[in-house]
């Protein structure tokens, strides 16, 4: 009908059989960034932020949030991560986080990467809110993919 992998002959959502698919090393890496006041930054980057340590804090909700993709996207397959890391790099105006995620397996772990990345940003702003209420989660995207049938895929540097 579509050609969409999760939907089958009539339109209908399915999750994808990956049954007949060779298990290969697997490697998403994801980014995305927070822009803040100059304020809310100083506090992130002095770790005077009344909730605690953000980056630390953030880092394990995108680990947990990694683990848990298959609960929050109905059509995920739970996956047997081997690691997830969360890094983060902070600007004048900002963070961006980068997940990574792997695993070896039958299908990818895109999913897995970007959604730790949502929720450490998520967490970035939950900690720092008090400061700055209008801090803005954009340009959340899958930046590599490796492993499976297509083999290596790399997004276009960002305008």
């Amino acid at each position: 009908m579509t050609g969409l992998t999760h939907l089958d002959s009539k339109g209908q959502a399915r999750m994808v059989d990956v049954g007949g698919k060779a298990a290969t090393h697997r490697v998403a890496i994801a980014s995305g960034r927070i822009t803040m006041s100059a304020a809310a930054r100083a506090a992130i980057a002095s770790g005077t932020v009344a909730k605690g340590d953000v980056f630390a804090t953030a880092r394990i909700a995108g680990i947990m949030a990694a683990k848990r993709t298959a609960d929050l996207i109905p059509l995920c397959h739970p996956l047997g991560l081997d690691s997830v890391a969360v890094d983060f790099a902070l600007d004048d105006a900002g963070v961006t986080a980068t997940a990574t995620a792997t695993l070896t397996a039958r299908t990818g772990v895109e999913m897995e990467a970007m959604t730790a990345v949502t929720v450490a940003l998520l967490t970035i702003y939950d900690m720092a809110k008090a400061i700055d209420k209008a801090m803005v989660i954009d340009a959340v995207r899958l930046i590599e993919k490796r492993g499976g049938k297509s083999g290596i895929w790399r997004a276009e540097p960002a305008a």
